[in-house]
């Protein structure tokens, strides 16, 4: 299979294709006749694989170590099983931050209503901003 055939066949872009190809995920042999790339079932189902795997959140280097493991034919579970206790764990910090910094716009939102607009001065660019406390 040629990169457009393979991309559309996992609902990609051909150059989601190129990117794994050029990291070296996937291993395509290149044709003689035409030099191009051709993509076997084994690195479709690899890249199927890696776009799950990163639906789960795994980083591109996450994912190489995996494939390493599977590579040597030593199971990659127990890799799999700590880094996405890691992925878990940088998700649910993500979230509590993006939870404080909607409140902080809420409150934002609410306190600027009140709020009159000003002309820029000297000292001043835009008081809402300048004036806004914010408290963690």
């Amino acid at each position: 299979m040629k990169v457009i055939e393979v991309a559309k066949l996992l609902g990609v872009t051909a150059d989601t294709v190129r990117f794994y190809t050029r990291i070296k995920i996937l291993n395509p042999t290149k044709s003689k006749a035409n030099g191009y790339r051709e993509f076997s079932d084994k690195d479709v189902k690899r890249l199927r694989f890696v776009l799950s795997a990163r639906k789960l959140g795994f980083s591109v280097e996450d994912i190489q170590e995996i494939l390493s493991h599977a590579d040597k034919k030593k199971t990659p579970c127990p890799t799999v099983r700590r880094l996405i206790d890691q992925r878990l764990h940088e998700t649910e910090e993500r979230l509590a931050e993006t939870l404080k910094l909607k409140e902080r716009m809420q409150r934002a939102v609410l306190e600027w209503n009140q709020k009159p607009d000003k002309e820029p001065t000297g000292h001043m660019l835009c008081h809402l901003i300048e004036e806004f406390s914010v408290e963690e």
